[in-house]
Parts: structure tokens; C-alpha cells; sequence
């Protein structure tokens, strides 16, 4: 079981700015002015008041001294009532606070204020709401053609690293197997999503079949699953699926912690976000909080049986393929947790139109431009099908007609 916990953008943490030196402000008691010391008052620090059988002799008033020349005249001294914890101003080293009588507000002069002008305001400086919002098809370890598919969009720099302000990703989801660098592109993943929500907006993942696909291999390896068409083990079902030896070795305790906690499903700007193209999400909840929360814990119980019946139900795929009974199948999901059109990866685009006979056949360079929307429009698939030679798609919705 994975312990501890990591959010959406976890992996970096911003640090905190440094703040400037703070002047001191002399401690109550200790070289305090004479001109805030009240009258008959025993200066701090004199010790206690000399006591006499009679009445204490008056102590004569010292003689004011002459201004140097060009100092300010002497200010009246404060009212007896005035104690050194009001209108105390602070001071640093080596200043004394001046004499600063209590000037009741209606004394106090006035003058005409000049309304200042309000800024202009750029496309930077006023209140937009949210940034334009993006979303991500499976990567599958295409971590170079992550990064240029992200930098012709704007979304990073030459660097890698964050450049579009306020906007919102969302990866769909499958950011290893098949492909070379599973392990970067999750790395990647992490980096902007610290990166995004410094500069006003955010990255964030969806659980893929294939991230449940690692961590069943990495926490379970060879234990026996049922299946339901015989035994099998998540670590046999990895590498059949595409695992890449050298992600399982480069994976570390924060990538599976970061991967555990990603959630199943989102709705942004009537959009409902998937990875798979399946209506199973509808057995582990009636809301978009009730199917993360089940996903979650379910993962944190760690029992190999219902990890693996999670992954089988993640891997379903052309619930909305059907003239007939796809739309209905969308409006099923829509109408249960929000949003106008489903949004998923999973099934590449080549795979669901029939171009190609299954996932992990090379149809000869299949032709992706961009997103499929079928399902009487109730459906958009974004898996380009980088892994048969397609197209890693990186798209901003909504999809312009």
C-alpha cells in the first residue's frame, strides 16, 4: 500500500520569498524619552522612588533648552494620558521616538485630494477568469514529442517549462508503456503542474488504465489475479501491454504516490473529461466525487483482486462507437455527472474507425489531423495513436466548428 498522499501538481513545492530585515523598536521600558515619560513618573530603570517622613520636595522644572539653529521648534508635550504603546512608531537602531502629540481628527488638517486615474487595463492586468483550456491524449512515453506538441500550443518553452500563464491542462491520462520514456514524460507532467499553478493556472492528470497497469505491477508483480479468462498477474499483463523495462526500474515511491491519487474523471467548461471510452465509471459512483473517492480507496486498500477488476473495467473501450446505442451512451454519463460532450483518450482514433485491426497494430502511417466527434457530437476521442505512428494531440477546447 502506498503510503502518504500527493494531490493534483504535487512533486515541486514553491518556496517561500525572503522578507526584509524588520527595524527594531526599543523595548517597553528601556531608554524610553524623557518627553514620554509622565509627570511625577520614575524614569524606567531609576529603581523605586525615595520615600521621606514629610511631603517630597518639588523637584524644579529643567530649563528648556535653545533650539539649535534650524531645528524645528519644540512640540507641546503629550497629555498625561498618552502612554508610549500609542501611536508608537518604529524606529531603527540607534533613533529615539519623537514627541508626537495625540491630534484629535478634527484638528487635523485637510487638503484636496487629486483623484488619480485608474491604470489602463491590459490583457494581463484585468480579471479574465479562467485561462483557455487544453487538453492532452495518451503520450505512452513519447516524451520528445510531448514537449513539441506542448511548445507549438504555447504551453512551454524551449527550456520545457511552463509560458502559458493562467491557462488550464489536462492530460487524459496513459503517460507510460509502449513508448520509450515513460518515466519522463510523468516527470514532465509533475514539473508543469507545480509550474502552471505558480503562475495562475493549473496541470492536472486523469487515472489512465495504464497507470493502473504500473502500479498493479509494481506493488503485485507476479501474485495471481482472476482474471476472469484464467490466472494472470499484472506484472504478466505490463509487459503484454507494452511495460517498459526501464521505467520499472527509473519508478520511485513519489511517482506511484502521484499516480495513486490521480482522479478518474472532471468536468471543465461543460466538458466531462475521461481516459476511457467505456460507461463503467458508472459502477463506481453517481457523481464525479463519488467515482474518484471509489477509485482512490481502492487503490489504498491494495488488494490485488480489485485493483486488477479496476484496471479490466478501465481497459472497456467504444461505448459510444454505435449509430444506435453510442449517443445513448454518452447521454448516459452526461446526464449522471454534468457537462455536453465526453472527452477521452484510450481507443486511438485510427483503432475506433476501424483504419487498423487493433491497438497494437502499425496501420501504415494512419492519417490524424485532430480530435473524432461522433455520437451525434456527444463525443470527442483524443488519442491520436502516437504508438501506431499517429499524431500525440494536444488540443484547446472547445473544438472550433
Amino acid at each position: 500500500m502506498v503510503e502518504g498522499s500527493m494531490t493534483q501538481g504535487a512533486g515541486l513545492e514553491a518556496t517561500a520569498g525572503t522578507t526584509a530585515a524588520i527595524p527594531l523598536v526599543p523595548a517597553y521600558g528601556a531608554s524610553t524619552p524623557p518627553s514620554m515619560i509622565a509627570p511625577g513618573a520614575v524614569p524606567p530603570g531609576a529603581g523605586p522612588a525615595p520615600t521621606a517622613p514629610g511631603p517630597a520636595a518639588p523637584v524644579p522644572a529643567p530649563a528648556p533648552e535653545a533650539p539649535a539653529p534650524g531645528a524645528p521648534a519644540p512640540t507641546a508635550p503629550p497629555p498625561a494620558e498618552y502612554t508610549p504603546t500609542e501611536r508608537l512608531p518604529v524606529m531603527g537602531p540607534g533613533h529615539t521616538i519623537p514627541d508626537t502629540p495625540l491630534v484629535p481628527p478634527q484638528d487635523r488638517p485637510t487638503v484636496a485630494l487629486t483623484p488619480v486615474p485608474e491604470p489602463e487595463q491590459g490583457p494581463l492586468a484585468q480579471d479574465e477568469g479562467p485561462g483557455p483550456l487544453y487538453v492532452v491524449g495518451d503520450v505512452h512515453g513519447y516524451h520528445e514529442e510531448l514537449r513539441e506538441a506542448l511548445a507549438a500550443e504555447g504551453l512551454i518553452d524551449a527550456k520545457g517549462n511552463w509560458s502559458a500563464g493562467n491557462a488550464r491542462l489536462w492530460f487524459l491520462g496513459d503517460f507510460t508503456d509502449r513508448g520509450p520514456d515513460g518515466i519522463g514524460v510523468i516527470d514532465l507532467v509533475m514539473q508543469l503542474s507545480a509550474e502552471a499553478a505558480a503562475a495562475g493556472g493549473y496541470c492536472k492528470a486523469l487515472m489512465g488504465n495504464h497507470e493502473l497497469l504500473l502500479i498493479g505491477a509494481k506493488r503485485f508483480g507476479d501474485t495471481p489475479v482472476n482474471s476472469g479468462a484464467g490466472t494472470a498477474s499484472f506484472q504478466a499483463a505490463w509487459l503484454l501491454n507494452g511495460g517498459q523495462r526501464t521505467d520499472m526500474e527509473r519508478l520511485e515511491d513519489h511517482h506511484l504516490q502521484w499516480m495513486s491519487r490521480l482522479d478518474a474523471m472532471a468536468e471543465e467548461d461543460g466538458h466531462l473529461l475521461v481516459h476511457s471510452d467505456t460507461t463503467a465509471y458508472l459502477e463506481y459512483g453517481d457523481s464525479i466525487e463519488a467515482v474518484n473517492d471509489t477509485v482512490t480507496e481502492t487503490l489504498q486498500r491494495s488488494d490485488a483482486d480489485e485493483c486488477w477488476d479496476l484496471f479490466r473495467k478501465f481497459t472497456k473501450r467504444f461505448a459510444f462507437r454505435d449509430e444506435d446505442s453510442g449517443p445513448t451512451a454518452a447521454r448516459e454519463l452526461l446526464d449522471t455527472y454534468g457537462g455536453e460532450r465526453v472527452v477521452h483518450g484510450h481507443s486511438p482514433i485510427p483503432y475506433l474507425l476501424g483504419e487498423v485491426g487493433s491497438e497494437d497494430e502499425d496501420g501504415g502511417a494512419p492519417t490524424v489531423e485532430g480530435p473524432h466527434v461522433y455520437a451525434d457530437n456527444l463525443a470527442v476521442a483524443m488519442d491520436g495513436g502516437i504508438t501506431m505512428a499517429g499524431k500525440l494531440l494536444v488540443v484547446q477546447l472547445p473544438l472550433a466548428n
